[in-house]
């Protein structure tokens, strides 16, 4: 599935979807506070889980929950208007929250290896 002719594909910018549809290792996006990161973020996941990418192996971190929240939700719409059925059920497996939060979910999986 080429995410370049999807619809859903079209509101990022040039430079976003170039961010949003980069290979499929490891991505680190750095950018000022703007509305376009989150835009670029949140396309990069839906992009992500179209091509086949098990959601559980996506991290997606962010420094505030209402950030988090609205990263997830972003995705969630995104996928749904990619017309993938499950879009709930795939966003409930990305590894996505607070720096804090996943650092929580870290430790109480592994605190009987520690």
């Amino acid at each position: 599935m080429d995410a370049a002719t999807n619809s859903w594909m079209d509101s990022p910018n040039a430079q976003q979807r170039a961010a949003a549809t980069f290979g499929y290792g490891p991505l680190l996006i750095i950018a000022v506070a703007d509305p376009g990161k989150t835009n670029t973020l949140a396309h990069r996941v839906a992009h992500l889980i179209t091509t086949g990418t098990n959601p559980s192996r996506i991290l997606l971190l962010t420094f505030t929950r209402r950030a988090s929240a609205e990263m997830l939700k972003r995705v969630e719409t995104i996928l749904s208007g990619a017309t993938l059925r499950s879009s709930s059920a795939a966003i409930s497996r990305v590894w996505g929250g607070t720096c804090h939060a996943i650092a929580n979910r870290l430790l109480r999986l592994h605190s009987q290896s520690l």
